[in-house]
């Protein structure tokens, strides 16, 4: 079931009346029922497997906690079970091609193994959740829950459960355990939220997925600057696609009086990779923060040590992202570029923080260039693609105009097409920059009358008539 669909619209209301008329103390069994409904929508047999991961989790940290001895050992085996089930899942066909692959080099006679399974919707996101659970508990930076369902309805809490953001355990359970009074004020903020993150995704990543899919379909019929401007609008469309989810999932969590993490925090005005890292998926690089980068040693190691850390956890983070070298790269990418940064950066002491606009705003346009650019390994299926994006991206270049009119005309990109999504670009980029200094919608509700409401007419109207006809109904990170 997507936030998009006639299901949805259904589905949200009869929820949230249900989990305000119950009586208080049970309104995490609303949640866990309506969760488990909402995940078996898909596929009623994923039940089976979050609900496994769940169990396992749930043991697993009482057993750390009543037998500290052993605790090692149980917080292990926790850790290889959910990894496990995420290998056979994500990661045996990928393994399997991967030493195929390598054994057709080395000539070496071999069948290929493929798993004929599907991919369950959101397991790396409520894997992931459920270990460093686990972990939080083995660690004794969070207690264990004894009340088997509420921790389920934790992992299971169906607005961030498949695609986010990966919520941690001493901000989401307490939560799921004490009983919600109804704020109007928090309810009205929430579908504000929802608000900003449906017109992100249907106007702005609808929109682009249209231009880019058009492109990367068909990748070999173009050359030129159609190559560049589809990696280019792929930025666009993956950041409003997945923020856009993030906006919604807090919103209808506050629906119900629950607050999750902010996962985005404007990334496209940051003026550093390593800046661009600390607002893009803020629940997942920090996840690798805590549970890989630092236990590997972090930055409190020797140099030569902590770019190794930086670059492994972000390898890492990568191969999270999906079972391909693609993504590998692409995550391998962001870390050796922050060593990069860090090696060519002036010393700490002598580095003076500039004001200057013109330079601030250079370094946030040569940042979005080069993330997008990287995007191109994220969107491309194989390296094959890769290469070929690269050699043809300055393809016909000699004759600039016509370089540029014929990625224009094969992007089919119209002027109509052009204003709507300027437009919509200038309200984005405005909400991103006034984010990073206030709280937007309070702002807005100390306007006029007249003032807000047009603002608000304006969203409605982009919302109603800027989204395409055939919008599409998956958001981007469900495959992970």
């Amino acid at each position: 079931m997507s936030f998009t669909s006639f299901q949805f619209i259904i589905f949200l209301p009869i929820v949230f009346i249900l989990y305000w008329i119950i009586v208080p103390k049970y309104q995490w069994f609303v949640i866990l029922i309506s969760s488990y409904y909402f995940y078996m929508c898909w596929n009623v047999k994923y039940a089976l497997l979050i609900l496994f991961v769940t169990v396992v989790s749930y043991i697993s940290a009482i057993l750390i906690k009543k037998h500290s001895k052993n605790k090692k050992l149980f917080l292990s085996i926790s850790i290889i079970v959910s990894l496990l089930c995420l290998f056979f899942f994500k990661y045996f066909n990928f393994l399997s091609d991967s030493v195929y692959s390598l054994a057709q080099i080395l000539g070496i006679h071999t069948n290929r193994v493929i798993l004929k399974v599907v991919l369950p919707v959101g397991i790396s996101f409520y894997t992931f959740q459920s270990m460093s659970y686990v972990i939080d508990v083995y660690r004794g930076d969070a207690k264990e829950e004894h009340h088997f369902g509420k921790y389920a309805a934790f992992v299971s809490f169906f607005p961030q459960l498949v695609a986010g953001p990966i919520e941690r355990t001493n901000n989401l359970l307490p939560q799921i355990n004490s009983p919600r009074k109804f704020d109007c004020d928090k309810a009205v903020y929430g579908l504000k939220l929802m608000a900003i993150g449906f017109f992100k995704k249907l106007v702005l990543a609808d929109t682009t997925a249209k231009l880019v899919d058009n492109i990367y379909n068909n990748l070999y019929y173009y050359k030129g600057f159609a190559l560049i401007g589809a990696t280019f609008i792929f930025g666009i469309q993956i950041y409003c696609d997945f923020s856009g989810y993030s906006d919604i999932a807090r919103g209808v969590a506050k629906l119900f009086g629950i607050d999750l993490m902010k996962n985005f925090d404007s990334p496209y005005l940051s003026k550093s990779i390593k800046e661009f890292w600390s607002r893009w998926h803020i629940s997942l690089s920090t996840w690798f923060r805590d549970y890989v980068y630092i236990p590997l040693g972090g930055n409190r190691v020797s140099k030569v040590r902590h770019y190794f850390n930086l670059v492994v956890t972000f390898f890492i983070s990568g191969l999270w992202h999906g079972a391909n070298w693609t993504f590998v790269l692409w995550g391998g990418s962001h870390g050796i570029l922050q060593v990069f940064e860090n090696i060519f950066s002036k010393k700490e002491k002598i580095k003076v923080k500039s004001n200057n606009i013109i330079i601030n705003i250079l370094k946030t346009i040569g940042v979005y260039i080069i993330v997008s650019y990287i995007w191109l390994f994220f969107r491309a299926q194989n390296f094959h693609e890769v290469s070929y994006i690269f050699r043809n991206s300055l393809y016909g270049i000699s004759n600039i105009k016509n370089y540029f009119l014929t990625g224009y005309s094969n992007l089919d990109l119209n002027n109509k097409t052009v204003a709507e999504l300027g437009i919509a670009l200038i309200v984005l980029l405005s909400y991103d920059y006034y984010s990073l200094k206030c709280d937007v919608f309070e702002k807005i509700s100390k306007l006029s009358p007249i003032l807000r409401i047009a603002i608000y007419l304006l969203f409605i109207w982009m919302i109603l008539f800027l989204t395409p006809i055939k919008s599409s109904s998956e958001f981007v990170y469900f495959q992970f």
